[in-house]
């Protein structure tokens, strides 16, 4: 008989007062502007106390983002420094100028890895572009502009067909695979405490997110430049993650959430709301294939980027993330509870399903480059991503 898990429908949600971490070299984050309401939880804490597991569940269920404290911890002390080093490649990376990037975009091949310029993602029911650059790579890829996706398969050896990739990265893949194997540690080490509170057996989760398996992790650098303060517009449109764990790095705010009702206090419309960066932290939030396996447990929670606030709106916005998502081959199934009266499930396995939500999402967006303002508004809307 399968397993009930009860979700938690309300919960005041606060934030420990934070020492200041705020990071050298940069505006500080305006004090004056509200955030959102994420746990701050901690990584040693999390391997020594029942109370911080139970808090990562909590925020795992109510919210789907938290903070969580890197330092004091071996395996955190390695993911800040590992992360401080990858940030220092993005501007040789970048730097090697569009059209030469333009040359690893690898959409025609079907893949969603490589590059990606300015200008071609509709980011907002306006019909405006995104001001971003990706370069989606697996494991052993280094992505230039506001996305650099570096596809772990790649990395470790395990594609049979590596991507082609700038030489930069060859350079920097021991860093790269040092880097992404502790960032797949944690995620292991979250679906570990996940895996307990949700009363599944060991290893239910663990054993679909291995790390020599072929899957569609990988890092990615992010670039946005400062933008006219007279023409501010979206970076990246609001959207969930396709995969399990995102891990993000960042140092400058311009990522929002949208809190759900739940969580608000009565009578208390949902707004956005940023997401404050915190020095020796990252941020962790989950994607929409832990809400198909946990059966909407756990919550995979809109968000989007902007400019960032204030002064720091100046600055160009870097930011370092790894994307945990499921084996290649894994089909994406409620593991938790019982299946829903009228339920559909995808029936596809991860690496069919994150490649269609992917490509489809980049075809439409390459349509609407080359669409006139109204055509583009229509496009949002059809998207989904205007509701």
């Amino acid at each position: 008989m399968a397993t009930q898990i009860q979700t938690v429908t309300s919960i005041s949600i606060s934030t420990d007062p934070v020492e200041n971490l705020s990071f050298r070299r940069l505006p500080p984050f305006p004090d004056d502007i509200p955030t959102a309401p994420l746990h701050r939880l901690s990584l040693s804490a999390l391997r020594k106390t029942v109370a911080e597991s139970e808090a990562l569940f909590a925020a795992s269920k109510n919210l789907g983002f938290f903070y969580l404290d890197l330092r004091d911890n071996d395996l955190g002390n390695a993911l800040i420094q590992g992360s401080d080093q990858v940030f220092g490649i993005g501007p040789d990376i970048f730097d090697l100028g569009r059209e030469k990037l333009a040359g690893y975009d690898h959409a025609a091949k079907g893949s969603i890895m490589g590059y990606k310029g300015y200008g071609s993602q509709v980011v907002d029911e306006k019909g405006n572009l995104d001001r971003n650059e990706f370069f989606n790579k697996r494991d052993t890829h280094n992505n230039p502009g506001c996305c650099l996706k570096i596809p772990k398969d790649d990395i470790l050896g395990i594609s049979q067909e590596p991507l082609p990739q700038p030489d930069i990265i060859h350079q920097r893949a021991d860093l790269l695979k040092s880097f992404m194997t502790n960032a797949h540690k944690l995620v292991t080490l979250i679906l570990t405490h996940l895996e307990k509170h949700l009363q599944l057996p060991p290893q239910a989760l663990t054993s679909l997110h291995r790390l020599t398996s072929p899957s569609g992790d990988h890092i990615r650098l992010i670039r946005a430049p400062a933008q006219p303060p007279s023409d501010l517009r979206n970076s990246l449109g609001k959207h969930t993650d396709f995969g399990s764990i995102t891990i993000l790095f960042n140092r400058l705010g311009g990522l929002q959430i949208l809190p759900p009702p739940a969580i608000l206090p009565s009578g208390q419309s949902p707004e956005w709301m940023y997401v404050k960066p915190i020095r020796d932290h990252c941020i962790i939030n989950f994607g929409d294939a832990m809400t198909k396996f946990t059966r909407g447990v756990i919550r995979s929670n809109i968000h989007r980027v902007v400019a960032p606030p204030g002064q720091q709106g100046r600055e160009t916005r870097w930011s370092v993330v790894y994307f945990g998502r499921p084996e290649d081959d894994v089909v994406l199934r409620g593991l938790v509870g019982e299946k829903k009266y009228g339920e559909e499930e995808e029936g596809m396995n991860a690496k069919e399903w994150i490649k269609l939500q992917g490509l489809r999402l980049r075809n439409a967006n390459v349509a609407g480059k080359e669409m006139g303002l109204e055509e583009r508004r229509k496009l949002w809307e059809e998207s989904g991503r205007g509701t």
